[in-house]
């Protein structure tokens, strides 16, 4: 166990639940030590269901292309946890992230606080203290009472697709859940947002209104839409032409749009259209349609590819399954492994046609792995047990393309086992 890990051991047990939604417990530590919350480069916000990783990677991606340093923090990790802290363009270093948790352990004092909290005061402390020209900030969970949310005055925020997920934290309905994301709007500061389910909508916009924050909505305040080799994005300040998205799925046209829409909202002064094209196809980001080439990808015949995607829940298993169509001229074979508790069933429907075989997988160091037996069942019976993923990789029928899914934490033990590991 290295020193980063024992600490942050020490501090969950200070309290041991894993998500406990508020701010006040983060204020009081960031209050010992010295708000850092305060000091930090202009902030951009991001929130939603799915999507919001994809769009804080084309913010990254957009504003480094225009020479800016850029901090990210981003959750959770898939295979170590400094990817969760890049600081002005370079994950943090064992030595760094010690360091800071060691100031964040001794100013909390023993005071009840969570893990991600703890994280939180930890990225805080070292986007203050590092120099950078943007903060990127993914929200964990929800918005208004995520940790992230002690940030209260940002630049612009960004509110990516909401559907049903962590009903037991953000409650059962859409128009709740859209809500509680909603919460990390500010008075006056514009927030983008994609196409939104009605309900979902209706509580941005309530939110929005009731803050004077500029409300800059897909198909209201601007548009992306294909064109021959690649896209338009267009708003009040007019149309530029982008290349093909750097992330592969017609959904990550939507989650270029609200970062660009975004970052037009605030308009800095770096913010050119060839930053913005040369930003969409650049960025990257792991475990989403991602195209491994190591280990576990050599398994295969040939004329075979391996995929991964870390989709969970019922919008990310619709966004897949408007890819699956460009994949039609092999057969298709999907490898299932998901969360305990997740929306299994509202997942794996809509992926279910483009199926040449499907199989339930559940890693032996995969995080709160659903029963192979439970996925079996919600596929309705079609699901093989894996009831590993090499496993399933050797009992493969035929060749074709591959595509593993179901949760990013089996997508961290996937690219663990194919050597592939995000930069």
């Amino acid at each position: 166990m290295s020193r980063s890990e024992a600490i942050m051991a020490r501090l969950h047990a200070l309290h041991p639940r894993l998500i406990d939604l508020s701010l006040e417990r983060l204020q009081r530590c960031l209050a010992a030590l010295d708000h850092p919350e305060r000091r930090l480069p202009p902030v951009i916000h991001v929130a939603g269901t799915n999507g919001k990783g994809s769009t804080c990677a084309v913010l990254r991606a957009i504003a480094e292309a225009a020479g800016q340093r850029v901090h990210v923090f981003t959750s959770p990790h898939l295979v170590r946890f400094n990817e969760r802290i890049r600081l002005a363009g370079t994950l943090v270093t064992e030595a760094a992230l010690t360091e800071a948790l060691e100031r964040v352990e001794a100013a909390n004092a023993g005071l009840p606080i969570t893990i991600f909290e703890v994280i939180t005061a930890v990225a805080l402390v070292l986007f203050s203290e590092v120099p950078a020209d943007l903060l990127v900030l993914e929200v964990g969970l929800g918005g208004r009472f995520d940790a992230t949310n002690v940030v209260d005055r940002p630049a612009a925020c960004a509110i990516a697709s909401i559907s049903m997920d962590h009903m037991d934290f953000l409650g059962e309905s859409l128009a709740g859940i859209a809500g509680e994301k909603a919460g990390i709007i500010k008075p006056g500061v514009p927030v983008a947002t994609g196409r939104q389910a009605p309900e979902a909508m209706a509580a941005i916009m309530a939110e929005a209104e009731g803050l004077g924050a500029p409300l800059l909505a897909r198909d209201r305040d601007w548009r992306i839409t294909p064109r021959p080799g690649g896209l338009v994005f267009q708003d009040a300040m007019g149309a530029i032409a982008l290349p093909p998205t750097g992330l592969p799925g017609p959904h990550q046209a939507e989650n270029a749009g609200i970062a660009i829409a975004a970052l037009r909202g605030w308009n800095p002064p770096w913010l050119t259209e060839t930053a913005i094209a040369k930003g969409v196809a650049n960025a990257r980001w792991p475990a989403r349609l991602q195209r491994l080439h190591g280990a576990l990808a050599r398994r295969l015949p040939p004329g075979s590819e391996l995929w991964l995607d870390g989709g969970h829940n019922a919008g990310a298993g619709q966004a897949l399954a408007a890819f699956l169509p460009a994949w039609a001229d092999r057969p298709l074979h999907l490898i299932v492994g998901m969360k305990a508790g997740k929306a299994s069933e509202a997942f794996l429907r809509p992926l279910l046609p483009f199926a040449a075989t499907l199989w339930a997988v559940a890693e032996p160091e995969q995080h709160l792995a659903m029963p192979v037996e439970a996925i079996i069942a919600a596929s309705g019976g079609r699901a093989r047990p894996g009831p590993t993923v090499a496993e399933a990789l050797a009992a493969l029928p035929t060749p074709g393309r591959v595509l593993i899914c179901g949760s990013l934490y089996l997508a961290g033990e996937v690219l663990k086992a194919d050597g592939t590991l995000p930069d």
